[in-house]
């Protein structure tokens, strides 16, 4: 893990692997999004029932549903009424939680996910699948794990230093 005290040096390649990660992801989202049945199904949509189908009895807390999609929380609550209204997932009262909320697909949602995600994974294949070899996949899912998991390390070593900062 690199430190606080980064280089001039290790800062500017530190930029410009994120200039690339960054260019990377927004070119293969274009490409998938422009490949994306979107007449049928949204790409908002389609992440949060993919999130849910993922989830033990394919149903998941609301709350934890808006921690693993890629949209804000406001956004997602207005989301699952969408789909929730096209009989694509149920909601329900969480027996743990009075204030919360359980979000379970649907068999119409759950059809409608698998028949969306065969064809984009077809696509995802060949926008990611072409340029990479098998070793090289693995790779890249190794290192974005660390990354994603950094952020909440370095999150936790900024708060110990602004805290030992404000003690000073």
């Amino acid at each position: 893990m690199r430190s606080r005290g980064a280089s001039v040096a290790e800062r500017a390649i530190t930029v410009a692997a994120w200039e690339s990660l960054f260019r990377a992801q927004v070119t293969i989202m274009r490409a998938l999004a422009a490949e994306f049945p979107s007449e049928v199904i949204s790409l908002n949509e389609y992440d949060v029932l993919f999130n849910i189908t993922r989830a033990p009895g394919r149903k998941l807390r609301l709350k934890d549903l808006n921690r693993n999609v890629l949209i804000t929380q406001p956004s997602v609550s207005r989301l699952v009424d969408r789909l929730a209204a096209r009989g694509l997932v149920a909601k329900s009262h969480d027996p743990e939680d009075g204030r919360g909320a359980i979000v379970a697909i649907t068999e119409e949602g759950f059809a409608l996910f698998r028949r969306v995600a065969f064809t984009h994974m077809d696509a995802i294949n060949r926008h990611v699948g072409h340029a990479l070899d098998e070793g090289e996949l693995r790779d890249l899912i190794e290192l974005c794990d660390r990354l994603r998991l950094g952020v909440g390390e370095s999150r936790g070593v900024l708060d110990e230093g602004d805290a030992a900062v404000s003690d000073a």
